[in-house]
Parts: C-alpha cells; sequence; structure tokens
C-alpha cells in the first residue's frame, strides 16, 4: 500500500508542479501588459458624430494606440497606449493635424478651416 501512494506521488507530481509555474507565468505576463498599457483622457474640441470618427481614426492610426473613445457630449477623449511606442503628446499633435483642438495642442487654422460646417466647433 506504502509502495503504491508513493508511485501515485511521483506521478502527480511533477505535473502539479508544472500547473503552479504555468499559473504564475501568466499572471507575469498580464502583470506586464497591464503596466505596459497607460491611460489619458483629456478635452478634445468637435460637435458631431463626423467629428468622433475623424477624431478616433486619427488616434488610432498611432501605433501603440490599443483603445479610443471620444465622448461627444463632454467632449473629452480616452485613450489606452502603449507609452513605449506613443507619447500622450504624439497623440495630441495626431488629433490637432486633422483639425481638432486638445487641451494642449491646437490645430492649424488651415486643418480647422477645412473640416465641414458641421464639424467647425467653438475653439478652445
Amino acid at each position: 500500500m506504502r509502495k503504491n501512494i508513493l508511485t501515485i506521488a511521483f506521478i502527480i507530481g511533477p505535473f502539479a508542479a508544472v500547473s503552479v509555474q504555468a499559473q504564475e507565468a501568466n499572471t507575469t505576463t498580464q502583470t506586464a501588459v497591464a503596466q505596459a498599457t497607460k491611460t489619458a483622457t483629456f478635452g478634445v474640441g468637435g460637435k458631431c458624430g463626423m467629428c468622433k470618427n475623424r477624431i478616433e481614426e486619427a488616434t488610432l492610426g498611432l501605433e501603440g494606440v490599443k483603445l479610443v473613445n471620444w465622448n461627444l457630449e463632454r467632449k473629452v477623449l480616452t485613450v489606452k497606449y502603449d507609452p513605449a511606442k506613443v507619447s500622450e503628446a504624439d497623440i495630441q499633435k495626431q488629433v490637432a493635424s486633422v483639425g481638432h483642438d486638445t487641451e494642449k495642442v491646437k490645430a492649424s487654422d488651415e486643418a480647422y478651416n477645412s473640416l465641414p460646417g458641421c464639424c467647425q466647433y467653438e475653439r478652445m
């Protein structure tokens, strides 16, 4: 009987150790991904659904941007991004380049004036 218990322990033991190591590796990977992603929220001028599409598409066009949402009512852009690939300043410059003022970067008059009439918001 004792011999059977020892045999079972030798068979099961390595599998239990592998399972624990796999769980630790998964937790480490999830932590690294969470640390590599940053969230920024800042004001962006705009007026309508076309503005929302333009702002979000411009932002998603940057390498390292993972998730983006511009809230039409609040005029606030929320961006999840990898700071090793893109900075918040780069994101704000990109949004301004398509005609939308941000809290820190004003769109050029040329970019703003190229917006459709329905998208010309009251500038910040």
